[in-house]
């Protein structure tokens, strides 16, 4: 097997991955959007290349397209000879900024497996009801209206698209024990309104298992859910995270007198259990951090 994996967008996620790839002799290259960021993994093994590609103009819902950098050979060059390729990169300004720049090179040769990861907000609100694989998408947001439409463009072209739809991520240096040690954050609440998560690792452990048994053939993408085993009101992981730390919870508010971004608001819009049966299928077992608790648990261990 061809070992070389290409990722747009060397971020949270991807890093976890690449390093895991890495550890099984795999080769990794991909991008980043700032030569500090690739000096840094450079030194750990990876051929990082600096692409921001991030410069757009036009209405966000007209179709038009972004004009950004241009990619250097050495880039395109690492991109040809993968067989392996991954999207992590997120919307800019609602649409997807690889396709206008790569769509060309990515098709250009036969890829053994791609990978695109999405969210679950492309499901849209369902009450706090189970929704699986199978479950037509709905969006109620235009930011779920819009990853939606993401991944029509990816799955239109003739790749072995397999697509991840992941619920909140947390792990290290991004989860709840470090907003409550730093005073940022409050517990907004929401009657019946619960959230999914995943941890890092967890989502690093499912695409690797992707990776290791393809499934999708050209133009016919398959779809996975990326959530743990137990969706949960978020003043419960609140009172959880703050026993582990051995202060008080922190402050809650009500959602009608809460002031939230247009991105927080358009969480709560959405209420529903994200089912991860196929994930745990594919893993041939249960997550590492199969709910929240399990998760920050090991975080706070690691943090004392």
């Amino acid at each position: 097997m061809d070992q070389r994996l290409f990722v747009f967008g060397l971020g949270y996620c991807a890093t976890y991955l690449a390093e895991k790839c890495l550890a099984a002799g795999w080769q990794v290259s991909g991008t980043v959007r700032s030569a500090d960021k690739a000096r840094h993994l450079q030194r750990q093994g990876i051929a990082a290349h600096v692409f921001t590609g991030d410069v757009f103009t036009g209405d966000v819902f007209t179709g038009d397209v972004f004009t950004g950098d241009t990619p250097d050979q050495a880039l395109l060059d690492d991109l040809a000879a993968a067989p392996y390729v991954l999207q992590s990169v997120g919307l800019i300004n609602g649409q997807d900024p690889i396709l206008p720049s790569f769509q060309e090179q990515i098709i250009a040769r036969t890829r053994r497996w791609v990978g695109y990861l999405s969210t679950t907000v492309v499901y849209g609100d369902h009450g706090g009801a189970w929704v699986d694989e199978t479950m037509p998408p709905s969006p109620t947001t235009a930011r779920g209206r819009a990853r939606l439409a993401a991944e029509a463009q990816w799955a239109a072209l003739p790749l072995p698209l397999h697509i991840f739809r992941l619920a909140g991520i947390y792990g290290p240096g991004r989860n709840l024990l470090n907003k409550i040690l730093a005073g940022k954050t409050e517990t907004i609440i929401k009657p019946g309104q619960v959230f999914s998560r995943i941890h890092v690792a967890d989502i690093a452990e499912l695409l690797y298992a992707s990776m290791q048994a393809p499934v999708a053939l050209s133009g016919q993408a398959e779809i996975y859910n990326g959530a743990d085993s137990e969706s949960a009101p978020p003043q419960d992981v609140a009172a959880y995270a703050a026993k582990l730390l051995g202060c008080p919870p922190p402050p809650q508010v009500p959602y009608d007198q809460a002031t939230l971004s247009p991105m927080a608001r358009s969480f709560y819009a959405d209420n529903k259990r994200v089912a991860n049966a196929k994930m745990r299928a594919l893993l041939g077992g249960d997550l590492r951090y199969p709910s929240y608790r399990e998760g920050l648990t090991a975080l706070h261990a690691s943090m004392t």
